[in-house]
């Protein structure tokens, strides 16, 4: 498999599998609110869909997705005067309305309406002169405030075009890392970094796939040189754009797995490296050696581990972060990732309690786990374990050090259907002497 046959599969496996019923849900919602404020039944008019579905940025699994409904000039002196609640409880009956059995909420800014597997953050706005938009924000009182979605949207297709559509390409790549390493990153900055990147360099105006393992390796080593800051201005809109957690470690930790996988190009590993950037959108080698074969045709262990993707959409938006507790006897010893910092190993006949320490989403949502053997002794003893289960009510998973191995233990966090946070820790187990078990 090529270069350029690994990266364009990879896109492909990235495309939005959804979109019609995301469009129809759009429609639905324009026809609803245009029959309440203009008596029409137009499911296109008056609607702009924004966000990182109308940038065309957005990847399988997308759950956030935005929509501007543009108000009647005529109703402005409506609402104009302290009564943005009001308005976004009244776009909130409408849709409730035409459509009463759908989950319906007023939040801060938008009103929120939640299908299976994604929602649509319904804003309300009055177009301006210069085809900026005012919309409703119910703090403090309630302000009206501006947005320029339509000048991000043209910076990123003009910018796409003029770098042999690399951008949006580079944009859902960026987005697959994301949700591989549970890094808090918001649509809006991954395309802001990716604007970035591209503007600032002429050396993939006129690549294409065959390039984008540098491509990949460049763009890291752009954004883990970046200096820390809180904030970035968007694309043509200069709209301030936050920063929810700090991205160079990883983007750093990406950048040396970009070599690594460079280095390993046609062998048969290639693609597997990858992998470990990309997560599983990134496709697997096309054949399997005669010798590999033949050892998973003779082994006497089963793979049971199971992938939260084949459960739910992924879509990281939100951070959670966990720790284990190592115990002995029933005495605290120390916490597992200070052990790794300083080098101490985990020797066996520990217990250890998994536990969520911190994380950013809000109430109502469902906790998972999932507990990997990994290694030689796990082979022998038929011990994979890998697969997905939920979480008893206490954000916590109570294991014990038994074998050698560099097992994994993943969280994570599934709100109206999907993977919003996840986060992972690496139990490297030893054992004392030479004994294996």
């Amino acid at each position: 498999m090529t270069i350029s046959e690994m990266f364009s599969g990879f896109i492909s496996n990235l495309s939005i599998n959804n979109a019609e019923t995301i469009s129809s849900r759009y429609g639905e919602l324009t026809t609803a609110l245009n029959k309440q404020f203009r008596d029409t039944e137009s499911n296109t008019a008056n609607t702009l869909q924004v966000g990182s579905f109308g940038r065309k940025t957005g990847i399988r699994g997308i759950s956030d997705l935005d929509m501007l409904y543009i108000m009647p000039k005529s109703k402005w002196d409506n609402y104009k005067d302290g009564k943005q609640l009001e308005l976004l409880q009244d776009v909130k009956s409408a849709i409730l309305k035409r459509y009463p059995t759908t989950k319906v909420r007023v939040d801060r800014l938008v009103v929120t309406v939640t299908y299976t597997n994604f929602h649509v953050e319904v804003q309300p706005v009055f177009e301006q002169e210069d085809c900026s938009y005012k919309y409703p924000d119910t703090k403090n009182g309630g302000s009206w405030k501006i947005t320029k979605p339509r000048a991000e949207m043209t910076a990123i297709n003009n910018l796409d075009a003029n770098k042999n559509s690399n951008l949006r390409r580079l944009c859902k790549m960026i987005r697959a890392w994301r949700n591989k390493h549970g890094l808090a990153m918001g649509g809006l900055l991954i395309d802001t970094l990716v604007y970035n990147f591209l503007n600032s360099t002429t050396e993939y105006d006129d690549k294409s796939y065959h390039y984008y393992d540098w491509l990949s390796r460049d763009f890291f080593k752009y954004i883990h040189e970046l200096e820390e800051q809180t904030e970035y201005s968007a694309p043509g809109s200069r709209q301030r754009v936050k920063v929810k957690k700090k991205f160079q470690k990883k983007a750093k930790k990406a950048y040396h797995l970009c070599l690594e996988a460079i280095d390993a190009n046609g062998q048969s590993n290639e693609n597997d490296k990858w992998k470990k950037v990309y997560g599983r959108p990134f496709p697997k080698a096309e054949t399997v050696s005669k010798a590999s074969l033949s050892i998973h045709t003779h082994a006497t262990w089963k793979n049971t581990e199971e992938f939260i993707e084949d459960k739910f959409p992924v879509d990281i938006k939100e951070n959670i972060k966990i720790d284990c507790e190592v115990k002995q006897n029933g005495f605290r010893e120390f916490f597992l990732r200070d052990m790794i910092s300083r080098h101490i190993p985990l020797r066996n006949k520990k217990d250890l309690k998994f536990e969520v320490k911190e994380i950013s989403v809000i109430q109502p949502y469902d906790i998972y786990w999932k507990v990997l053997n990994r290694g030689e002794v796990a082979k022998r003893k038929n011990n994979f374990r890998g697969q997905i289960v939920a979480d008893a009510g206490m954000r916590q998973k109570i294991e014990s050090t038994n074998f050698r191995g560099d097992h994994i233990v993943e969280c994570y966090c599934v709100k109206d259907g999907v993977v919003v946070a996840k986060d992972r820790i690496h139990v490297p187990i030893v054992i004392e002497g030479n004994r294996d078990e």
